[in-house]
């Protein structure tokens, strides 16, 4: 990016979702209300998870991360959209759209990748449960999780620094509710062409390659399960892949929809109400999909309520017949 138009940028305008007052206020509820079910969805996964000796597994290692990378993508954006709905100013700083830009492409990578690796640990768990001990270690999986992240960062910088390099004109305000691709090439002034064709290849690339590990591993499962004789055993296996498929159906779905077209007006205005499903709805639904599910999240969530409910008996005892 030149000197002249990095210094003479110094922000961006968010035109969001809406610009009605009245609406824009049950809005700030209603999204509130979707982050704080997000976090406390995902914390407590991740709580459940690392303190339940029943969950010390590959898939919920993998879960783990898939709902901090969800807690960290909801958090790049929700805050300061919440912000901006109660603001007569709408406006994110030059580092802070940089910023966000960054996380973002980095974390929906990322959780491609994350997808991906859950899908393979299904593949070995239904395929060849014998070697599961020995395919799934504590190294590959902790490999296959810094694979994710490194992915997913590398490909977010190269992308920004892409998007960061164009030079912006007249016109500073966003059609969105975030720093998003699109809309960012439809402000810039400078030729666009090489960054549309780095965004559609890195996009279509990430997305085809995660999606590919995903369908193959499923494909070989499909005929593990047809192979099985007993109903009941059937319906057991395909159990433990229904949570994992059900979130890559919304996530790869509306992904899918968004960012493999070249920008324009129309598809950057309908880009913001898909965006939604996959920046808020996705994250908070995710825990639920699988505490409600999963007979053992279920379990660990009752025997740490239970826990809990003892300990606050025992202390109320305790100091009461003092």
């Amino acid at each position: 990016m030149s000197s002249s138009n990095h210094t003479s940028v110094t922000g961006f305008i968010l035109l969001g979702l809406t610009d009605d007052p009245v609406l824009e206020k049950i809005l700030f509820g209603v999204f509130l209300v979707i982050y704080l079910v997000t976090l406390a969805g995902n914390l407590c996964m991740i709580v459940l998870i690392g303190t339940n000796s029943h969950l010390q597994t590959p898939m919920y290692f993998f879960l783990s991360h898939l709902s901090f990378v969800d807690i960290c993508y909801s958090s790049n954006i929700t805050p300061n959209m919440l912000y901006n709905f109660l603001s007569d100013q709408k406006t994110i700083s030059y580092a802070g759209c940089f910023t966000q830009c960054l996380l973002f492409i980095a974390l929906v990578i990322t959780e491609f990748y994350i997808l991906a690796s859950m899908a393979l640990d299904r593949y070995v768990a239904i395929c060849s449960p014998l070697h599961y001990s020995t395919r799934m270690s504590k190294n590959i999986c902790i490999s296959l999780v810094v694979i994710s992240y490194t992915c997913g960062y590398l490909n977010g910088l190269s992308q920004t620094l892409l998007t960061f390099h164009l030079s912006f004109c007249d016109s500073l305000e966003i059609n969105h509710f975030y720093c998003a691709d699109p809309p960012l090439i439809l402000l810039a002034c400078s030729d666009t062409h090489v960054k549309k064709m780095a965004m559609l290849v890195v996009a279509g690339l990430t997305l085809s390659s995660s999606l590919f590990i995903i369908v193959l591993s499923y494909f070989f499962i499909i005929v593990a399960i047809l192979r099985i004789r007993s109903a009941e055993g059937r319906h057991k296996a395909f159990s433990t892949c229904a949570s994992h498929l059900t979130i890559v159906t919304l996530f790869y779905g509306t992904l899918f929809c968004m960012y493999l077209r070249s920008p324009s007006e129309k598809s950057v205005e309908e880009s913001k109400i898909i965006a939604v499903f996959y920046t808020f709805l996705s994250p908070m639904l995710n825990p639920l999909i699988y505490s409600l599910r999963n007979k053992d999240v279920i379990l660990a969530m009752q025997q740490m309520i239970k826990g809990n409910l003892f300990h606050t008996i025992e202390i109320w005892v305790s100091v009461n017949l003092k």
